[in-house]
């Protein structure tokens, strides 16, 4: 609203308020309708590269029309992203999960480094549109910005929760309720980064009389400096506040954890006793499986103090140790396979693949 403002050159609070209640309505609206048809289209896709793509292209279904009928593309995109996060675990496949996870870690890793380049890039042409400014005033306005940025992002984590404490009174909620030590850490920890930069490199260059937009090198200048700051002096503070505070890992999270995998493993001992039942099923597999899970449960029970730990870490522990041995004896004989011209390099590569699974789910 306030680009437009400046881009139009008049401004109505009525107007304003209303399209903005609008805009994010129909933003929510637009997102969740792209959402649904995005995994209505991935629950039916089974290939693993097909059904990535499709995920990188989520963002702008959902952002395009919104954008075009004139509201948030902003809250339409991460309106069906959160969609397809809560749907996703139960519509799309293991395997396409994997390989959707390491390409949003790198697509995400490459766009966070583009934007700082950018700005590298505009950095000294932004420098001589500030030649107006003295050095002590564009240093006053940075460390102004600066405290507003993170002063009202302590005020925002010392009252809103309260907020949601009044509204969700769940024992889930509860559960996850923090002392004032953690959210004094969690408000200093607001390092500012690329949707910041984002924001301000989305700033047009000229207004509708075409004009320059105003100040604009002197607000990039400013998101920069921020920038610099958060991570620079609250960064570098951070770990002084966390031993000022003497704060200390409470394991509500590890309980949690520990809780989901325990229920996890129960449910697979009460599905194997029903397979158990069935024609298909060989006695001798069912045991295996039912006495690896027993064993899980114990030592998620053990590590839980639920039960007395007769030694199950450390079994456990021995157990992964021997299998990512075994699983690089086996890569290095096929390599040397590879090596001696016994072996493709694209089976080579597939069936280590498999071992690479096997190892990442290995619980060290």
């Amino acid at each position: 609203m306030a680009v437009a403002a400046v881009v139009a050159g008049s401004f109505s609070i009525v107007d304003a308020g209303l399209s903005f209640v609008l805009g994010a309505i129909g933003g929510v609206a637009i997102g969740l309708a792209a959402g649904w048809v995005i995994a209505e289209i991935r629950k039916r896709t089974t290939d693993a590269q097909l059904s990535v793509t499709i995920s990188l292209f989520t963002g702008y279904v959902a952002f395009i029309p919104a954008d075009a009928l004139g509201a948030s593309g902003v809250l339409a995109a991460v309106t069906a992203g959160i969609y397809m996060g809560i749907r996703g675990p139960s519509i799309i496949p293991a395997r396409t999960r994997l390989q959707g996870l390491f390409v949003w870690d790198l697509v995400d890793f490459v766009i966070n480094a583009t934007l700082f380049v950018l700005v590298g890039l505009q950095l000294h042409t932004i420098v001589d549109g500030l030649s107006g400014y003295s050095a002590s005033t564009l240093a006053g306005y940075a460390l102004a910005v600066s405290g507003v940025v993170i002063a009202t992002r302590l005020v925002w984590v010392f009252t809103v929760p309260y907020l949601v404490r009044a509204i969700d009174r769940r024992p889930s909620q509860i559960a996850r309720r923090i002392p004032a030590s953690w959210k004094l850490v969690i408000g200093w920890a607001g390092m500012r980064g690329a949707v910041s930069l984002a924001a301000a490199l989305a700033l047009p260059l000229t207004i509708d009389s075409g004009a320059p937009f105003p100040d604009r090198d002197l607000i990039i200048f400013l998101t920069f400096a921020v920038i610099f700051f958060t991570l620079v002096v609250q960064g570098l503070t951070l770990p002084a506040i966390i031993r000022l505070v003497r704060l200390t890992p409470d394991g509500a999270e590890e309980t949690e954890e520990l809780r989901a995998r325990l229920v996890a493993s129960k449910a697979a001992i009460a599905r194997l006793d029903e397979l158990a039942e069935e024609d298909w099923t060989r006695d001798d597999t069912i045991e295996r499986m039912r006495a690896l899970y027993q064993y899980r449960i114990r030592r998620f029970a053990a590590r839980a103090g639920k039960i007395e730990d007769d030694g199950y870490e450390d079994r456990s522990l021995a157990y992964q140790q021997t299998v990512q041995i075994v699983l690089a004896a086996q890569r290095e004989a096929l390599i040397q396979m590879r090596s001696d011209g016994e072996l493709s390099n694209e089976v080579m590569n597939r069936v280590i693949r498999e071992f690479d699974l096997e190892e990442s789910r290995l619980e060290i």
